[in-house]
């Protein structure tokens, strides 16, 4: 990537302490290295630091200092960041900072740490690239939220930094002009390339598109009875070619379809009410983390989707209330890279303000928060009064289906609040990836539901728990209550009180589990995304699936010792 210009120079010097706070923050999260349990707490005139002993010589210590936090760890990492004791040597850059913690790793897991540099590297070119253009980008949307074009939440959304990984910015393999002409935080538009394949080597499910072209649309007249066309991401072409075509595939040279991309990048939107998931050939939070679409999880979805449905039709409470995308219609050839999804939208979000959760907490153009622009809209100016609507719905969902066994990997991301005027409703997408108590959910709406992924079902509560602690307690609640300025106590004794109530109105042994495991637990699983993303390998870190491998942190919805 282009190197920032002298007028942007400070910036970037801040772009870089920032992200190595946050990588800092992270490796102490998840305990690597023994960052955190093999570390002593020592106070000096500045503040608390921990200090951690070579625990090979025993001569020499890092000092990290550090400051009271509680959002999934007693401590953040604070400035001046990494020192070492045996001569004050300040550790100010990734590079220092991860040389200086690899030498303290398993041999073993040495390359992990090389590879998370590069990650680093990658992600504080991207946040310098995005302090450049924040001005252009946002000078396309005014101050008047009202008068936004479609997808500009996600556009906001994808310069907002992740609540848990610190690189989430960074995508691998991607440079400046690849960013600048498909990534959603500058909100282009662009052509789809598209493949013809042969018929019978396609599976199809659902009904495509009216929009769907045929292979004589695209100029390839001479297979069009005999083949079908799928749209390809034009960064993945090339690693397509690389991969080797199927034979009788054939690439069309015309393009067709402008669409712009969504937050998650990978997904490109057609128009408001059709969305389109693309195989993509890069990585996001973890380099092992692929944006490729393996065939299963596009039967997941479609799984995932279906048993929701059920849930609402014995929940009537929440018919109309709680919307999902319809993921049923999608395609592939049997390969990763040769996959679509084609996710429709229902009608009651049109006409609606829909936005992303993963936008609340970004900067609107106006240096106010997104949060901000939708309270003095729909909820009297009053963020907390909107933060409360959202999280009394999430929670009584999210409750009712820990009753039926069932825990969502709904993240930020795969949640949008659908916002009239006196109305909210949330808006649910990508429903693979779910766990599900097998025996709890059998007892009410026996199977088989026909998932792919052998790790969805499980023989007990405990995952689904931690499922529903990790992502809707932490990503979709905690993360509003240490990121609000301002309002973390109020936050934190609403985000308390709502679940509480949730879970009292769900009952039974259910809620039981929940108190035990969730809202009363001393402690509470958290995400190991670092570790098990990028630093280890899966036989190393034992991570069966690496978005659910977690260590453990404080217990913040607990009401004594100055938390909830």
């Amino acid at each position: 990537m282009t190197a920032v210009t002298d007028g942007t120079a400070a910036a970037a010097d801040t772009c870089a302490q920032e992200l190595l706070t946050r990588v800092l923050s992270a490796l102490l999260r998840e305990d690597v290295v023994g960052l955190r349990t093999a570390s002593t707490l020592v106070h000096r005139p500045d503040g608390p630091w921990l200090r951690l002993p070579d625990r090979d010589s025993g001569a020499d210590a890092l000092l990290l200092p550090v400051v009271e936090d509680g959002f999934q760890c007693e401590y953040a990492a604070r400035l001046p960041l990494l020192v070492r004791e045996s001569d004050g040597a300040e550790l100010t850059s990734y590079d220092t900072v991860l040389s200086a913690l690899r030498a303290l790793a398993d041999p073993v897991d040495r390359e992990g740490y090389d590879a998370f540099a590069e990650e680093c590297r990658q992600t504080l070119a991207t946040l310098r690239l995005h302090t450049a253009t924040r001005s252009e980008v946002e000078g396309r949307f005014g101050g008047d939220s009202t008068r936004w074009p479609a997808l500009a939440y996600d556009t906001l959304a994808a310069r907002l930094d992740h609540p848990v990984y610190p690189t989430a910015r960074g995508r691998s393999g991607l440079d400046e002009p690849q960013l600048q002409a498909y990534a959603p935080e500058f909100h282009p538009r662009f052509a789809l390339r598209w493949i013809a394949l042969r018929r019978e080597t396609v599976t199809l499910t659902g009904t495509l598109p009216a929009f769907w072209p045929t292979p004589r649309q695209l100029g390839l007249a001479e297979v069009e009875g005999t083949h079908v066309v799928l749209p390809v991401h034009p960064l993945t072409v090339d690693a397509l070619w690389d991969a080797g075509l199927p034979d009788g595939a054939v690439f069309a040279d015309r393009t067709h379809l402008e669409v712009v991309p969504t937050l998650s990048m990978r997904t490109v939107a057609v128009n408001t009410s059709v969305h389109l998931k693309l195989p993509l050939a890069t990585a996001t939070l973890g380099l092992r983390n692929k944006r490729t679409v393996k065939p299963g999880t596009l039967v997941d979805g479609a799984a995932g989707q279906r048993l929701l449905e059920a849930v609402i039709a014995r929940e009537p409470r929440f018919q109309g209330i709680i919307l999902h995308a319809d993921e049923a219609t999608y395609a592939h050839a049997g390969h990763e890279l040769l996959a679509v999804l084609c996710r429709r939208f229902p009608a009651a979000v049109d006409g609606a303000e829909v936005v992303p959760l993963a936008a609340l907490l970004a900067d609107a153009p106006d240096g106010r928060l997104v949060i901000d622009h939708l309270a003095d809209r729909f909820y009297g100016g009053d963020p907390l009064a909107l933060l409360d609507a959202f999280l009394t719905l999430l929670f009584d969902w999210q409750t009712t289906l820990f009753g039926y066994g069932i825990a969502l990997e709904s993240h930020q991301q795969n949640i949008s609040l659908v916002l009239r005027p006196g109305d909210l409703r949330l808006l649910f997408k990508d429903n693979d990836g779910p766990r599900v108590n097998a025996k709890r959910l059998g007892a009410v709406l026996p199977g088989p539901w026909g998932f792919d992924d052998a790790r969805t079902c499980v023989s007990g509560d405990g995952p689904v728990a931690d499922l529903f602690a990790t992502i809707t307690v932490h990503l979709c609640a905690g993360a509003y209550a240490f990121g609000l300025p301002g309002h973390r106590r109020a936050l934190l004794g609403l985000l308390r009180d709502r679940l509480a109530e949730s879970v009292d109105r769900l009952g039974g042994d259910a809620a039981a589990v929940l108190r035990e495991r969730v809202l009363d637990a001393p402690r509470l699983p958290v995400k190991a995304m670092v570790t098990a993303g990028s630093l280890l390998s899966k036989e190393r870190s034992g991570a069966a699936d690496i978005n659910k491998h977690y260590t453990t942190g404080p217990n913040y919805l607990l009401r004594q010792g100055g938390s909830a």
